[in-house]
């Protein structure tokens, strides 16, 4: 097993090793992620700015971020002019390896390259946050491994789901769906279903049937529109399709989450079937926090339980309340946007954002009310108290809370030996501090929490591959990586 993994993480430090190395050199003046070649940039004075600008958005903000916060604390940055940037450029530092670009750029393209990105860099240095570099070890608390780029050209991925073979699909919340095999993306699959993509909704999450190998079924949600509305009007809806080369066939709505509005937020929504075919997922509160979340007579701010054919199960904890959408399984919830089964224990848990502060991770039980808006541990936005209550009789604790909120997204439980220190933990997608989190778990407690990426861009989903490795899709520009774990004499005890 060791060879094996020997065998793999060398093949992969071969297939970065360019790209490390140009990455390495970059980053020691604390700029990494410039495209080699040439980039053909105009070297007119009255062009050079716009070129160097619009050249570090489309190479270089991904991993340096589009503020320029993401580089390395460096000297030549309190420097009166821009030497210092433009000689490591140019002749780069043979006693770290870094190759020189003097041969690859013109002397007027590494000025204004040095020039745009010395203006841009924060006064304030504490708030430069390194970028995590592509092919580089890193060196977690108890677990080392490398971060292995595996596709970029993406806007904001939503949803991953990989099929038996290996192909994964992926979906992009502007409302298209990929596949992405032998190294190579394929155009947008056809066959998917009328889609609102306003603001945070469009075509969100996918997950296989568990018994995809016989049947065929690809489930995914996403904000349907309202097609009968002169008003663009919609809400969270569960799709069951099946794949027919690159088009959706047999195409089957088996939910739609009532009623429809027009706001562009709070649309839930990952899926998570548990053992024995349930298929789970939350619908966020729509930004009507006041209207929806306390009452049982519509769908927004709840997590549901579904058979796999959209039929309701006898056993669901509405299903003779009158005036109640049967469906649901939970509800007091504000948005939830990370929904797994514990592989061990067959428990559901959920991660949900919360206003300004609050954000919460539950375990979630059925017919249980997780008290929002009326119990919370934030405030609103414009800094006013929300509510003075952090309890209630009758309303569930979360089993942690975030403070001040990371907005958490996409959420899985790893059980796999393939990360021998991490074995058993959770892990949580941070879209606004821009990392991932690792957390023990001891039964129901959090005992510890560690930050891993920090800084990679905004992390939109976490998934286990089938052959037991942490992928992440990160957002703008989109981008899904992999963690490859390195076993070494030092390892961590």
């Amino acid at each position: 097993m060791f060879i094996n993994r020997t065998i793999l993480i060398l093949k992969i430090m071969k297939r970065t090793f360019f790209i490390a190395a140009v990455v390495l050199f970059l980053v020691s003046i604390g700029f990494a992620g410039f495209k080699c070649g040439n980039p053909e940039i105009n070297s007119s004075k009255s062009g050079a700015a716009e070129s160097a600008a619009r050249n570090y958005q489309t190479y270089c903000a991904g991993c340096h971020g589009e503020n320029l916060e993401k580089f390395s604390a460096k000297k030549w940055m309190d420097e009166k002019d821009n030497s210092g940037v433009e000689k490591s450029i140019k002749y780069g530092n043979e006693q770290i390896g870094m190759p020189a670009f003097a041969k690859t750029f013109s002397d007027s393209e590494i000025a204004a390259l040095a020039s745009f990105v010395k203006k841009g860099i924060p006064g304030d240095k504490s708030l430069l946050k390194p970028a995590v570099i592509p092919g580089g070890i890193v060196e977690s608390e108890v677990q080392d491994f490398v971060v292995d780029t595996v596709v970029t050209g993406l806007d904001v991925p939503w949803g991953l789901a990989f099929l038996p073979n290996g192909d994964l699909l992926i979906s992009e919340r502007s409302g298209k769906l990929y596949r992405f095999a032998n190294d190579k993306l394929s155009a947008p699959i056809d066959g998917l279903p009328d889609i609102m993509a306003k603001g945070q909704g469009g075509l969100l999450d996918l997950c296989l049937h568990p018994d995809y190998a016989n049947n065929g079924w690809i489930y995914m949600s996403y904000s349907a529109l309202n097609t009968k509305s002169v008003k663009a009007t919609g809400n969270t809806a569960i799709m069951r399709a099946r794949l027919s080369g690159n088009k959706l066939i047999e195409q089957q709505v088996i939910f739609k989450g009532k009623p429809y509005t027009d706001r562009g937020h709070h649309f839930g929504s990952k899926l998570a079937f548990d053992k024995n075919g349930h298929l789970f997922f939350g619908i966020g509160d729509r930004g009507q926090h006041f209207d929806f979340p306390q009452k049982l007579d519509n769908d927004n701010g709840k997590i549901h339980r579904i058979n796999d054919d959209g039929t309701i199960p006898k056993d669901n904890p509405f299903v003779k309340t009158k005036g109640a959408m049967p469906s649901i399984y939970s509800y007091g919830h504000r948005n939830s946007q990370g929904t797994c089964i514990n592989p061990l224990t067959g428990e559901l848990w959920v991660s949900e954002h919360g206003p300004r502060g609050g954000d919460e991770l539950n375990l979630v039980e059925p017919g249980k009310n997780y008290g929002w808006p009326v119990i919370c541990y934030g405030i609103n936005y414009d800094g006013t108290i929300l509510t003075e209550r952090t309890e209630k009789e009758g309303m569930e604790q979360p089993v942690y809370y975030w403070n001040p909120s990371i907005a958490p997204c996409g959420m899985t439980f790893l059980t796999d030996d393939r990360y021998r220190k991490w074995n058993n933990n959770l892990f949580i997608g941070s879209l606004r501090f821009e990392y991932l989190e690792r957390i023990v778990l001891n039964k129901h407690t959090v005992m510890h929490t560690e930050k891993l990426l920090q800084g990679i861009g905004r992390v939109r989903n976490v998934v286990v591959s089938p052959d037991g490795l942490i992928y992440v899709a990160i957002e703008n520009p989109g981008k899904i990586v992999r963690l490859i774990p390195i076993e070494s004499n030092e390892t961590k005890k």
